[in-house]
Protein backbone atom coordinates (compact mmCIF):
# COMPACT_ATOMS: atom_id res chain seq x y z
CA UNK A 1 0.00 0.00 0.00
CA UNK A 2 1.11 3.55 -0.73
CA UNK A 3 1.81 6.14 1.93
CA UNK A 4 -1.70 7.73 2.43
CA UNK A 5 -1.80 11.25 3.31
CA UNK A 6 0.21 14.64 2.08
CA UNK A 7 4.09 14.14 1.48
CA UNK A 8 6.49 16.52 3.56
CA UNK A 9 6.28 19.42 0.66
CA UNK A 10 2.76 19.35 -0.23
CA UNK A 11 2.34 19.70 3.57
CA UNK A 12 4.98 23.16 3.85
CA UNK A 13 3.53 24.37 0.28
CA UNK A 14 -0.35 24.47 1.78
CA UNK A 15 1.18 26.23 4.72
CA UNK A 16 2.91 28.32 2.65
CA UNK A 17 -0.28 29.29 1.01
CA UNK A 18 -2.16 29.78 3.61
CA UNK A 19 0.25 32.20 5.80
CA UNK A 20 0.22 34.46 2.28
CA UNK A 21 -3.55 34.14 2.52
CA UNK A 22 -3.76 35.39 5.85
CA UNK A 23 -0.91 38.66 5.12
CA UNK A 24 -2.65 39.33 1.94
CA UNK A 25 -6.13 39.52 4.82
CA UNK A 26 -4.91 41.63 6.97
CA UNK A 27 -3.18 44.05 4.27
CA UNK A 28 -6.81 44.67 3.16
CA UNK A 29 -8.88 47.72 4.88
CA UNK A 30 -11.81 46.58 7.41
CA UNK A 31 -14.05 48.36 8.81
CA UNK A 32 -16.94 48.81 11.95
CA UNK A 33 -20.51 50.11 11.17
CA UNK A 34 -22.50 50.79 13.73
CA UNK A 35 -25.06 53.45 15.35
CA UNK A 36 -24.44 55.39 18.29
CA UNK A 37 -27.14 56.97 20.65
CA UNK A 38 -30.64 56.94 19.78
CA UNK A 39 -30.71 56.33 16.29
CA UNK A 40 -34.64 54.82 15.90
CA UNK A 41 -35.21 51.54 14.21
CA UNK A 42 -34.62 52.88 10.83
CA UNK A 43 -31.28 54.26 11.36
CA UNK A 44 -30.15 51.26 13.00
CA UNK A 45 -31.45 49.15 10.78
CA UNK A 46 -30.07 51.52 7.92
CA UNK A 47 -26.19 50.47 9.54
CA UNK A 48 -26.99 46.40 9.28
CA UNK A 49 -27.91 47.55 5.77
CA UNK A 50 -24.20 49.23 5.53
CA UNK A 51 -23.00 46.12 7.00
CA UNK A 52 -24.24 44.17 3.96
CA UNK A 53 -22.50 46.64 1.32
CA UNK A 54 -19.27 46.37 3.56
CA UNK A 55 -19.09 42.85 3.68
CA UNK A 56 -17.16 40.59 3.63
CA UNK A 57 -14.14 42.76 5.46
CA UNK A 58 -16.22 44.09 7.92
CA UNK A 59 -17.50 43.00 11.83
CA UNK A 60 -21.03 41.15 10.73
CA UNK A 61 -22.15 40.51 14.25
CA UNK A 62 -20.55 43.68 16.26
CA UNK A 63 -22.33 44.84 19.14
CA UNK A 64 -21.76 48.16 20.73
CA UNK A 65 -23.50 49.24 24.25
CA UNK A 66 -24.75 51.96 25.43
CA UNK A 67 -21.73 51.93 28.05
CA UNK A 68 -19.01 51.80 25.39
CA UNK A 69 -17.44 54.95 24.18
CA UNK A 70 -15.62 56.07 20.85
CA UNK A 71 -12.49 55.80 22.35
CA UNK A 72 -12.95 51.88 23.78
CA UNK A 73 -14.00 51.48 19.95
CA UNK A 74 -10.83 52.58 18.72
CA UNK A 75 -9.23 50.83 21.34
CA UNK A 76 -10.27 47.89 20.44
CA UNK A 77 -9.92 48.10 16.46
CA UNK A 78 -5.82 48.58 16.58
CA UNK A 79 -5.28 45.01 17.70
CA UNK A 80 -8.39 43.42 14.94
CA UNK A 81 -6.53 45.55 11.95
CA UNK A 82 -9.68 47.98 11.86
CA UNK A 83 -8.76 50.59 9.51
CA UNK A 84 -12.13 52.60 9.42
CA UNK A 85 -15.20 53.30 11.00
CA UNK A 86 -18.72 53.87 9.71
CA UNK A 87 -21.36 55.45 12.37
CA UNK A 88 -24.83 56.83 12.10
CA UNK A 89 -26.29 58.82 14.36
CA UNK A 90 -30.09 60.86 14.61
CA UNK A 91 -30.52 64.00 16.25
CA UNK A 92 -34.32 65.82 16.74
CA UNK A 93 -33.44 67.42 12.96
CA UNK A 94 -31.19 64.88 11.06
CA UNK A 95 -29.44 62.32 10.61
CA UNK A 96 -25.72 62.25 9.80
CA UNK A 97 -22.88 59.96 8.92
CA UNK A 98 -19.34 59.88 9.85
CA UNK A 99 -16.29 58.40 7.94
CA UNK A 100 -13.27 57.93 10.37
CA UNK A 101 -10.25 56.86 8.96
CA UNK A 102 -7.84 55.42 11.90
CA UNK A 103 -5.72 55.73 13.85
CA UNK A 104 -4.95 59.12 12.95
CA UNK A 105 -8.01 60.53 10.88
CA UNK A 106 -9.41 62.47 9.33
CA UNK A 107 -12.84 62.63 9.92
CA UNK A 108 -16.16 63.29 7.17
CA UNK A 109 -19.23 63.93 8.90
CA UNK A 110 -22.31 63.84 5.69
CA UNK A 111 -25.94 64.40 6.89
CA UNK A 112 -27.91 62.30 4.65
CA UNK A 113 -31.27 63.94 3.02
CA UNK A 114 -32.63 60.49 2.33
CA UNK A 115 -32.29 57.23 2.44
CA UNK A 116 -34.17 53.96 1.55
CA UNK A 117 -33.45 50.41 3.27
CA UNK A 118 -32.30 47.31 1.39
CA UNK A 119 -35.94 45.60 1.92
CA UNK A 120 -37.51 48.58 0.25
CA UNK A 121 -35.56 48.57 -3.02
CA UNK A 122 -36.23 44.71 -3.60
CA UNK A 123 -39.88 45.36 -2.74
CA UNK A 124 -40.26 48.02 -5.34
CA UNK A 125 -38.41 45.43 -7.88
CA UNK A 126 -40.40 42.63 -10.04
CA UNK A 127 -37.15 40.73 -10.19
CA UNK A 128 -34.11 40.83 -8.20
CA UNK A 129 -31.07 39.62 -8.32
CA UNK A 130 -29.18 38.30 -4.60
CA UNK A 131 -27.94 36.00 -3.34
CA UNK A 132 -25.32 35.15 -0.52
CA UNK A 133 -22.41 34.50 -2.32
CA UNK A 134 -22.40 37.87 -4.06
CA UNK A 135 -21.24 38.35 -0.74
CA UNK A 136 -17.92 36.43 -0.02
CA UNK A 137 -16.05 39.36 -2.10
CA UNK A 138 -16.10 42.90 -1.68
CA UNK A 139 -17.95 45.35 -4.35
CA UNK A 140 -16.35 47.05 -7.49
CA UNK A 141 -16.27 50.48 -5.87
CA UNK A 142 -16.96 53.26 -9.09
CA UNK A 143 -16.68 56.91 -8.54
CA UNK A 144 -18.34 59.13 -10.97
CA UNK A 145 -17.88 63.24 -11.30
CA UNK A 146 -15.10 63.64 -9.08
CA UNK A 147 -13.11 66.03 -11.20
CA UNK A 148 -11.11 69.04 -9.35
CA UNK A 149 -13.74 70.35 -7.81
CA UNK A 150 -11.81 71.19 -4.45
CA UNK A 151 -9.57 69.75 -2.04
CA UNK A 152 -12.21 68.28 0.02
CA UNK A 153 -14.00 66.68 -3.31
CA UNK A 154 -10.61 65.34 -3.91
CA UNK A 155 -10.00 64.14 -0.05
CA UNK A 156 -13.76 62.34 -0.61
CA UNK A 157 -12.56 60.09 -3.01
CA UNK A 158 -9.80 59.18 -1.20
CA UNK A 159 -11.81 58.15 1.84
CA UNK A 160 -13.70 56.07 -0.38
CA UNK A 161 -11.19 54.61 -2.16
CA UNK A 162 -9.35 53.58 0.93
CA UNK A 163 -12.78 51.88 1.93
CA UNK A 164 -12.00 49.19 -0.40
CA UNK A 165 -9.28 47.02 -1.22
CA UNK A 166 -7.52 47.92 -4.78
CA UNK A 167 -7.89 46.10 -7.50
CA UNK A 168 -5.44 45.13 -10.27
CA UNK A 169 -6.88 45.00 -13.78
CA UNK A 170 -4.77 42.78 -15.01
CA UNK A 171 -4.88 40.39 -12.48
CA UNK A 172 -8.01 40.63 -11.22
CA UNK A 173 -10.69 37.63 -11.61
CA UNK A 174 -13.93 38.86 -12.75
CA UNK A 175 -15.73 36.12 -11.27
CA UNK A 176 -15.17 37.64 -8.08
CA UNK A 177 -16.43 40.62 -8.93
CA UNK A 178 -20.08 39.75 -7.95
CA UNK A 179 -21.44 43.97 -6.79
CA UNK A 180 -20.64 47.13 -7.81
CA UNK A 181 -21.24 50.48 -5.22
CA UNK A 182 -21.36 53.57 -7.51
CA UNK A 183 -20.89 57.42 -5.48
CA UNK A 184 -21.85 60.08 -8.15
CA UNK A 185 -20.90 63.56 -7.05
CA UNK A 186 -23.34 66.21 -8.17
CA UNK A 187 -21.17 69.36 -8.60
CA UNK A 188 -24.73 71.71 -8.56
CA UNK A 189 -25.88 70.82 -5.63
CA UNK A 190 -22.55 69.50 -4.19
CA UNK A 191 -24.58 66.13 -3.24
CA UNK A 192 -23.57 62.69 -3.07
CA UNK A 193 -25.87 59.32 -4.54
CA UNK A 194 -24.52 56.53 -3.09
CA UNK A 195 -25.95 53.31 -4.88
CA UNK A 196 -25.29 49.29 -4.43
CA UNK A 197 -26.28 47.24 -7.18
CA UNK A 198 -25.91 43.63 -8.00
CA UNK A 199 -23.82 42.20 -11.51
CA UNK A 200 -25.03 40.11 -13.80
CA UNK A 201 -23.34 38.73 -17.30
CA UNK A 202 -25.21 37.24 -20.15
CA UNK A 203 -24.59 36.83 -23.26
CA UNK A 204 -25.12 38.94 -26.62
CA UNK A 205 -26.31 37.67 -29.65
CA UNK A 206 -28.79 34.77 -29.09
CA UNK A 207 -32.07 34.80 -29.52
CA UNK A 208 -34.71 35.10 -26.60
CA UNK A 209 -35.51 31.56 -26.49
CA UNK A 210 -31.77 30.41 -26.97
CA UNK A 211 -31.37 33.10 -23.89
CA UNK A 212 -34.08 31.12 -21.91
CA UNK A 213 -32.38 28.15 -22.01
CA UNK A 214 -28.92 29.12 -20.90
CA UNK A 215 -30.42 30.24 -18.02
CA UNK A 216 -30.39 28.45 -15.03
CA UNK A 217 -33.68 28.17 -14.91
CA UNK A 218 -35.17 25.95 -17.66
CA UNK A 219 -39.02 27.25 -19.62
CA UNK A 220 -41.79 24.99 -19.59
CA UNK A 221 -42.56 23.68 -23.32
CA UNK A 222 -45.73 22.14 -22.32
CA UNK A 223 -47.72 23.52 -25.25
CA UNK A 224 -44.95 23.00 -27.33
CA UNK A 225 -44.54 20.10 -30.21
CA UNK A 226 -40.88 21.04 -30.92
CA UNK A 227 -37.87 22.86 -29.14
CA UNK A 228 -37.68 24.44 -32.67
CA UNK A 229 -40.66 26.21 -32.00
CA UNK A 230 -39.08 27.65 -29.17
CA UNK A 231 -36.03 28.99 -30.92
CA UNK A 232 -37.55 30.40 -33.53
CA UNK A 233 -40.81 32.44 -32.46
CA UNK A 234 -40.08 32.66 -28.76
CA UNK A 235 -43.60 31.17 -27.58
CA UNK A 236 -44.34 31.38 -23.45
CA UNK A 237 -42.07 33.93 -23.73
CA UNK A 238 -42.89 37.61 -22.30
CA UNK A 239 -41.45 40.84 -23.78
CA UNK A 240 -39.96 42.06 -20.36
CA UNK A 241 -38.24 38.76 -20.06
CA UNK A 242 -35.86 40.14 -22.98
CA UNK A 243 -33.94 43.33 -21.77
CA UNK A 244 -32.74 45.78 -24.11
CA UNK A 245 -29.09 46.24 -24.67
CA UNK A 246 -26.68 48.23 -26.36
CA UNK A 247 -23.16 49.62 -26.50
CA UNK A 248 -23.18 51.13 -22.91
CA UNK A 249 -23.07 47.80 -21.64
CA UNK A 250 -21.87 45.47 -23.86
CA UNK A 251 -18.06 44.74 -23.77
CA UNK A 252 -15.91 41.52 -24.96
CA UNK A 253 -14.62 39.23 -22.01
CA UNK A 254 -11.31 39.15 -21.28
CA UNK A 255 -11.88 35.27 -19.89
CA UNK A 256 -14.62 33.41 -18.96
CA UNK A 257 -17.26 34.67 -16.36
CA UNK A 258 -19.36 31.75 -14.81
CA UNK A 259 -22.68 31.36 -16.22
CA UNK A 260 -23.59 29.61 -19.61
CA UNK A 261 -22.43 31.25 -22.76
CA UNK A 262 -20.17 33.71 -21.17
CA UNK A 263 -17.09 32.67 -23.04
CA UNK A 264 -13.56 34.48 -23.51
CA UNK A 265 -13.23 36.63 -26.51
CA UNK A 266 -16.97 36.34 -26.91
CA UNK A 267 -19.62 39.42 -26.31
CA UNK A 268 -21.53 39.54 -23.54
CA UNK A 269 -23.76 42.36 -21.66
CA UNK A 270 -23.56 43.65 -18.16
CA UNK A 271 -26.40 44.13 -16.10
CA UNK A 272 -26.97 45.91 -13.61
CA UNK A 273 -29.86 45.47 -10.37
CA UNK A 274 -30.40 47.98 -7.77
CA UNK A 275 -30.29 45.96 -4.25
CA UNK A 276 -29.86 48.94 -2.03
CA UNK A 277 -29.39 50.37 0.22
CA UNK A 278 -29.67 54.56 -1.27
CA UNK A 279 -28.66 57.37 0.11
CA UNK A 280 -28.13 60.85 -0.37
CA UNK A 281 -25.15 62.46 1.11
CA UNK A 282 -24.08 66.15 1.79
CA UNK A 283 -20.90 67.05 3.11
CA UNK A 284 -20.67 68.82 6.31
CA UNK A 285 -17.43 69.33 7.15
CA UNK A 286 -13.66 67.78 7.91
CA UNK A 287 -11.49 67.26 11.27
CA UNK A 288 -8.59 65.76 11.48
CA UNK A 289 -8.03 63.15 13.88
CA UNK A 290 -10.83 60.74 15.10
CA UNK A 291 -13.64 63.24 15.70
CA UNK A 292 -11.73 66.01 17.79
CA UNK A 293 -9.61 68.08 16.19
CA UNK A 294 -8.94 71.14 13.91
CA UNK A 295 -12.03 72.14 11.45
CA UNK A 296 -10.27 71.54 7.66
CA UNK A 297 -13.58 72.64 5.73
CA UNK A 298 -16.94 73.27 6.62
CA UNK A 299 -19.51 73.73 4.01
CA UNK A 300 -21.56 76.72 6.15
CA UNK A 301 -19.41 77.82 8.35
CA UNK A 302 -16.42 80.25 6.91
CA UNK A 303 -13.64 81.61 8.98
CA UNK A 304 -11.15 84.60 8.35
CA UNK A 305 -7.32 84.30 8.95
CA UNK A 306 -7.56 86.52 12.33
CA UNK A 307 -10.36 83.53 13.72
CA UNK A 308 -8.21 80.68 12.37
CA UNK A 309 -5.21 81.98 13.93
CA UNK A 310 -7.61 82.97 17.60
CA UNK A 311 -8.85 79.13 17.04
CA UNK A 312 -5.51 78.02 16.79
CA UNK A 313 -3.62 79.91 19.84
CA UNK A 314 -6.51 78.79 21.75
CA UNK A 315 -5.67 75.14 20.59
CA UNK A 316 -2.07 75.41 21.41
CA UNK A 317 -2.60 76.96 24.59
CA UNK A 318 -5.12 74.14 26.04
CA UNK A 319 -2.11 71.73 25.11
CA UNK A 320 0.40 73.48 27.30
CA UNK A 321 -1.90 73.68 29.97
CA UNK A 322 -1.86 69.62 29.63
CA UNK A 323 1.39 69.56 29.44
CA UNK A 324 1.90 71.39 32.27
CA UNK A 325 -0.83 69.46 34.68
CA UNK A 326 0.13 66.33 33.32
CA UNK A 327 4.17 67.21 34.38
CA UNK A 328 2.47 68.32 37.86
CA UNK A 329 1.18 64.74 38.37
CA UNK A 330 3.99 63.17 37.24
CA UNK A 331 6.46 65.09 40.04
CA UNK A 332 3.67 64.72 42.72
CA UNK A 333 3.79 60.82 41.67
CA UNK A 334 8.10 61.10 41.89
CA UNK A 335 7.36 62.88 45.53
CA UNK A 336 5.26 60.45 46.82
CA UNK A 337 7.26 57.37 46.08
CA UNK A 338 10.23 58.98 47.65
CA UNK A 339 8.32 59.83 50.95
CA UNK A 340 6.71 56.23 50.89
CA UNK A 341 10.37 54.73 50.42
CA UNK A 342 11.57 56.98 53.33
CA UNK A 343 8.89 55.80 55.15
CA UNK A 344 9.74 52.55 54.99
CA UNK A 345 13.38 52.97 55.44
CA UNK A 346 12.74 54.15 58.19
CA UNK A 347 10.12 52.02 59.79
CA UNK A 348 12.80 48.93 59.52
CA UNK A 349 14.94 51.08 61.06
CA UNK A 350 13.05 51.33 64.31
CA UNK A 351 11.83 47.36 63.89
CA UNK A 352 15.66 46.58 64.39
CA UNK A 353 16.37 48.39 67.09
CA UNK A 354 12.99 47.41 68.78
CA UNK A 355 14.10 43.77 68.62
CA UNK A 356 17.71 44.79 69.47
CA UNK A 357 16.74 46.32 72.64
CA UNK A 358 14.81 43.20 73.62
CA UNK A 359 17.18 40.31 72.98
CA UNK A 360 20.31 42.81 74.22
CA UNK A 361 22.57 43.91 72.57
CA UNK A 362 25.36 41.00 71.45
CA UNK A 363 28.07 43.45 70.54
CA UNK A 364 28.31 45.49 74.17
CA UNK A 365 30.15 44.37 77.53
CA UNK A 366 28.60 41.89 79.61
CA UNK A 367 28.46 43.56 82.90
CA UNK A 368 28.76 40.65 85.09
CA UNK A 369 26.58 39.28 87.84
CA UNK A 370 25.72 41.50 90.89
CA UNK A 371 27.92 41.34 93.96
CA UNK A 372 25.27 39.66 95.80
CA UNK A 373 24.81 36.87 93.47
CA UNK A 374 28.78 36.55 93.15
CA UNK A 375 28.58 35.91 96.89
CA UNK A 376 25.40 33.35 96.84
CA UNK A 377 27.37 31.47 94.21
CA UNK A 378 30.72 31.24 96.20
CA UNK A 379 28.79 29.83 99.54
CA UNK A 380 26.55 27.23 97.28
CA UNK A 381 30.69 25.87 95.84
CA UNK A 382 31.77 25.68 99.46
CA UNK A 383 28.88 24.16 101.33
CA UNK A 384 28.59 21.65 98.14
CA UNK A 385 32.72 20.91 98.65
CA UNK A 386 32.31 19.94 102.35
CA UNK A 387 29.70 17.67 101.39
CA UNK A 388 31.98 15.97 98.87
CA UNK A 389 34.75 16.05 101.75
CA UNK A 390 32.36 14.06 104.33
CA UNK A 391 30.88 11.93 101.61
CA UNK A 392 34.14 10.85 99.50
CA UNK A 393 36.55 11.35 102.45
CA UNK A 394 39.12 13.20 99.99
CA UNK A 395 39.53 16.97 98.64
CA UNK A 396 37.30 17.68 95.33
CA UNK A 397 39.31 18.77 91.95
CA UNK A 398 39.57 21.99 91.26
CA UNK A 399 36.79 24.04 89.10
CA UNK A 400 34.46 20.83 90.13
CA UNK A 401 32.17 22.87 91.34
CA UNK A 402 32.42 25.99 89.49
CA UNK A 403 29.16 28.02 88.74
CA UNK A 404 28.58 29.93 85.83
CA UNK A 405 27.86 33.40 87.35
CA UNK A 406 24.20 34.46 85.65
CA UNK A 407 23.60 36.93 83.70
CA UNK A 408 21.44 39.73 84.75
CA UNK A 409 18.74 40.19 82.70
CA UNK A 410 17.56 43.34 79.99
CA UNK A 411 14.46 44.83 78.45
CA UNK A 412 11.06 44.58 78.70
CA UNK A 413 10.06 41.64 81.09
CA UNK A 414 8.39 38.66 79.81
CA UNK A 415 5.26 37.51 80.74
CA UNK A 416 6.69 34.27 83.13
CA UNK A 417 8.90 36.69 84.44
CA UNK A 418 5.98 38.63 85.24
CA UNK A 419 4.30 35.63 86.66
CA UNK A 420 7.36 34.96 89.07
CA UNK A 421 7.18 38.42 90.27
CA UNK A 422 3.51 38.37 91.40
CA UNK A 423 4.02 34.83 93.12
CA UNK A 424 5.28 34.71 96.70
CA UNK A 425 8.46 34.11 98.16
CA UNK A 426 8.84 30.30 98.38
CA UNK A 427 11.06 30.29 100.93
CA UNK A 428 9.21 31.84 103.52
CA UNK A 429 7.23 30.54 106.20
CA UNK A 430 3.97 32.34 105.88
CA UNK A 431 1.37 30.29 102.93
CA UNK A 432 -1.41 31.59 101.57
CA UNK A 433 -4.73 30.23 103.77
CA UNK A 434 -6.65 26.86 102.27
CA UNK A 435 -10.14 27.13 101.88
CA UNK A 436 -12.47 24.71 103.32
CA UNK A 437 -12.93 21.68 101.14
CA UNK A 438 -15.50 19.02 100.83
CA UNK A 439 -15.14 16.17 101.79
CA UNK A 440 -15.21 13.27 99.68
CA UNK A 441 -15.21 9.36 99.83
CA UNK A 442 -15.48 7.37 103.40
CA UNK A 443 -14.78 10.74 105.31
CA UNK A 444 -18.07 12.31 103.85
CA UNK A 445 -19.92 9.30 104.83
CA UNK A 446 -18.50 9.24 108.48
CA UNK A 447 -19.47 12.86 108.79
CA UNK A 448 -23.03 12.24 106.98
CA UNK A 449 -23.42 9.17 110.32
CA UNK A 450 -21.75 11.73 112.45
CA UNK A 451 -24.56 14.45 112.26
CA UNK A 452 -28.07 13.56 114.33
CA UNK A 453 -31.25 13.67 112.85
CA UNK A 454 -33.93 16.46 112.70
CA UNK A 455 -36.70 15.76 114.34
CA UNK A 456 -39.42 16.66 112.35
CA UNK A 457 -42.24 19.77 114.00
Amino acid sequence: MGQSGRSRHQKRARAQAQQRNLEAYAAQPHSFVFARGRAGRGVRQLSLDLRRVMEPLTATRLQIQKKNSLKDCVAVAGPLGVTHFLILSKTETNIYFKLMRLPGGPTLTFQINKYTLMRDVISSLRRHRMHEQQFTHPPLLVLNSFGPHGIHVKLMATMFQNLFPSINVHKVNLNTIKRCLLINYNSDSQDLDFRHYSIKVVPVGASRGMKKLLQEKFPNMSRLQDISELLATAAGLSESEAEPDGEHNITELPQAVAGRGNMRAQQSAVRLTEIGPRMTLQLIKIQEGVGDGNVLFHSFVHKTEEELQAILAAKEEKLRLKAQRQAQQAQNVQRKQEQREAHRKKSLAGMKRTQAEASGDSDAEDPGAPPEAERASQQEEEDEAEYFRHAVGKEPDEGMFLTAPRRRPTGPLSKKRRVKQRRPDRGSDQRPPKGKRRPWGAQAKLVSRAQPHKKMA
